[in-house]
Formats: C-alpha cells, structure tokens, sequence
C-alpha cells in the first residue's frame, strides 16, 4: 500500500514539473522587462545616469508636511489674532528705507522704496527644537497664518515687489516670536508749502497704522526706539535729505476708537543752483538788457521800442514756463515775486521811454510855436526820421528876429515891476519845488534818460538785497 502511494506521487510530480518552470520562467522575464523598462526611462531623463534616490520619497514634499504638522497650522483659527480676549498684543517695527525714487511737486507726493519688518508673538506657532533654531518661509505660508495688517496712511498706490517671487520673508522662532518682513514701495501725499519756492525746505512724512485694530487689540511701537528707522545713502536731484526720524502718535476716528500711528519724517531742502540756471539768472539778464535803451538815442525810435518789446515777451515767456511746472496755489511763491518785480522793472523802462518821446515832442512842438514861423515854411522839414520835432535841425537865422513891440514893453516893465518888489495888497505865489523839478524834467526830456541809467539799476540792485536776505 505504501509502495502503491509513492508511485502516485512521483507520477504527479513528474507530471507538474514543467509546468511549474514554465510559469517561473515567464514571470521572471516580466519582472525583468519591467525593469529595463523603468531604467531606460530614468536614463532618458537624466542624460544616461541613473539616480537611485528617484526611487525614493521627495524629501522636500514630507518636511513642508512636517513643518506644517509641527506648527500645528491646522490645530488654530488663525482668523483671531493671537492673545484674542486679552490685552493688546504688542508689535514691533522697523524700517530700513532703500530709495526715494521720485518727488513731484505738481501732484504733491513722493514715491519710496523700504524693507518693513514686524515683530510679534503668537504662542499657536511655538514648536519643540533640540538647535533652538528658527524656521524660515516664504508667502506661501504667510497666507495661512494671522500676520498684523500695517497699511500706509495717505497712501496713493503701493505695491509688494514680485521678482522672480514675493519679496515677503516669514521667520518663526520656537518660542513663537516671528518675524515677518516685506519689500514695499508706496507713493504717499506729502502736503507742501510753497510759499518759499524754490529756497523752500519741505517737511514730509510716511505715517503706518493698523486697518482694523485700534489700541485695545494691536500696540504699535518702534522696535529700537530711534535706531528702529535705518537709511541707505540716498542723492536725489532736487533735493538734500536731512534728517530721518522716527516718531509716534496716536489717531482717532468717531466710529472706530484711537489707533497707534508711527511716523517717518524725513526734512527735504531743495537745490537752488538749477533754478538759479533755469530761471534767476535770465531773468536778471531780461532785465539789464532793458537798461541798454537808456543809452540809445532817444530819436532811435524802433531801436528803442523794439527793445522794450523783445525783453516784455521774454519775461512772459519765463513765467509762463515756471507756472506750468508749479502747481496751480492760491498764494504768492517766492519766485513769482522775484519773476513779476523783474517784469514790472522791464517794463517801466518801456514806459519811460513813452515819457521821453512824449515829452520831447511836447518841447519842441513848444519851441516851433514860440518861433514865429512864416506861412511858406514846411513844417515837414524839421521833423526827423521818427516823427519828432527837433529843434536843432532848423534854421531859425532865416526868421526875421522879434522887434519891439507894446507885448514886450509890457514884459520888461513886469521883469522891472517883480524886481522893485511887491506893492501894497498884493501876494506872493511860490512854486513848489516838486512841481518845479517836474517842470524842468519834463522840459529837458533827455534828462529822464540819464536819471534811469542810475535809479533804475540802483532800485533793482535794492530790491536784490531785500529778496536774498529774506528767503536766502
């Protein structure tokens, strides 16, 4: 029976055998294809090489699962602000400024660019650290946490730098001090003054404060004091930047309560050199060619005007240039005095010469009337180029001299009747001196020219000192 039970056995072993190296044989060969298969891949990728550790995990995947996991993003409501319920929690800034990159006066605001960092603490993000080392991230995490919601005040237009990523830097502590800075530029109001324009100095500030948080909920403080505010070596070209300083403040608004506000001052004086290129220094020149007419003749008469008129239109033409780079202010700036008194000198000295011109051809239309001239004579004769009558262009030698006659007795008896005296009830009448120099002036016209040769440089000259010394 025994004998009868191994026969069978060996006859089923014999009958499976090949079957069994059969299917052994065809799973090896895929097991073995399959892995040709991966490796030709791999090398395809990598250029020929194999890298073992692909076949592993991605190790950058399972730390941003630890570190989520270890600061327990998920645990908290990061909606709330840490310490919700209780006091205030206290943040910390400072400001490193890296430029200030434009300054308009026509739209009365300047543009910089700064590195703001806060400091605060915030328990939920606490993590266990054999190193006590800090972790740092990126904005991907700052979008998952609380972070202080600091915005600019008077702001225009601001914006985080985005190249090649967000300039945004979250660094946590194990403790849970965090550290979350930020690259900012921001175009902020910057009320001026010009009434001393362009010897003006401007007085600027950058106010932060927080939105939605007044001082019951988030306290705003200047992380070192004074030092909290730092500057790189800025040149502008307008502009000398004195003085940077920190200061602090508080805001109220009626529906809302009082919010902690930090401010950053900063003292701008402006270069005087280009104005004194661009503006001063042709307007004194406007003015000194308009002195030149005095010492032109005064028959000269479109030389003169032609003068007068060019430095008018040019005086024009400088106000008009600085006005359309100002803006449009309802009070006086320093150099719109400067500019309208050198317009008002410019013109006077074409007004003068409408006074000489009028006045000589008063004088002389007075001389041919006293000369007895006869009927045959041509005026026309001894009018020169201009129009005027001069009188030294006529021969008065061919004009029958005056006899005596009863109207020059009578004026040699009143010579003789002043000389002897006043009689009884009569009264003198004295000229005032004014009228008398008026009077000599006005009938020696050429006189008024060299009178201007000297009042008019020495007023200009006046009213210079009296500017510089009041703006400079």
């Amino acid at each position: 029976m025994r004998v009868a039970l191994l026969a069978f056995r060996l006859m089923c072993l014999a009958w499976f055998w090949p079957v069994t190296q059969l299917s052994g044989s065809h799973f090896a060969n895929k097991r073995r294809h399959k892995e040709m298969y991966v490796g030709e891949n791999t090398k395809q990728k990598h250029g020929g090489r194999v890298d073992l550790k692909m076949k592993k995990m991605d190790s950058t995947k399972s730390m941003l699962i630890k570190s989520e996991q270890l600061l327990r993003i998920e645990d908290h409501d990061f909606a709330m602000r840490p310490g919700f319920g209780g006091s205030a929690i206290p943040v910390g800034i400072d400001v490193q400024v890296e430029s200030i990159d434009s300054i308009s006066e026509v739209n009365m605001d300047f543009t910089m660019t700064l590195y703001l960092r806060h400091y605060w603490q915030d328990d939920r993000l606490a993590f266990p650290s054999s190193s006590n080392k800090s972790r740092t991230f990126d904005a991907r995490l700052v979008k998952k946490i609380w972070v202080p919601d600091v915005f600019f005040v008077h702001s225009k237009r601001s914006f985080i730098h985005d190249t090649t990523m967000e300039n945004i830097m979250l660094r946590v502590y194990p403790d849970g001090n965090i550290l979350y800075s930020v690259r900012i530029t921001v175009t902020a109001l910057c009320s001026m003054d010009f009434s001393s324009f362009p010897l003006d100095t401007q007085n600027c500030s950058l106010e932060l404060e927080s939105y939605a948080y007044n001082e019951n909920d988030l306290m705003l403080y200047w992380k070192n004091g004074n030092d909290s505010l730092r500057t790189d070596e800025i040149v502008l070209s307008q502009f000398f930047v004195e003085d940077f300083q920190p200061f602090f403040g508080l805001a109220f608004y009626s529906s809302t309560g009082w919010y902690n506000r930090l401010y950053i001052n900063f003292i701008l004086r402006r270069h005087i050199f280009f104005f004194m290129l661009q503006t001063y220094f042709p307007t004194m020149l406007m003015v000194m060619l308009s002195w030149v007419s005095f010492w032109i003749d005064r028959r000269a008469v479109p030389a003169r005007v032609s003068l007068g008129i060019t430095t008018v239109l040019t005086m024009s033409t400088i106000i008009t240039g600085v006005s359309a780079s100002m803006p449009q202010v309802s009070y006086v700036k320093a150099v719109d005095i400067y500019l309208w008194a050198s317009f008002l000198f410019v013109f006077l000295s074409v007004i003068e010469y409408a006074a000489v011109n009028y006045f000589t051809t008063v004088e002389e239309m007075k001389k041919l009337k006293r000369a007895k001239i006869p009927s045959s004579y041509n005026a026309t004769q001894a009018m020169a180029f201009d129009g005027c009558f001069h009188d030294n262009e006529i021969d008065l030698t061919s004009f029958p001299e005056a006899s005596s006659t009863p109207n020059t007795e009578r004026n040699t008896q009143s010579r003789n009747s002043t000389v002897s005296g006043p009689t009884e009830g009569t009264r003198l009448r004295r000229k005032h001196p004014v009228i008398q120099n008026l009077s000599f002036i006005m009938s020696n016209s050429y006189m008024i020219d060299s009178y201007s040769r000297v009042i008019f440089p020495l007023a200009y000259l006046l009213f210079n000192i009296i500017y510089w010394s009041m703006y400079a």
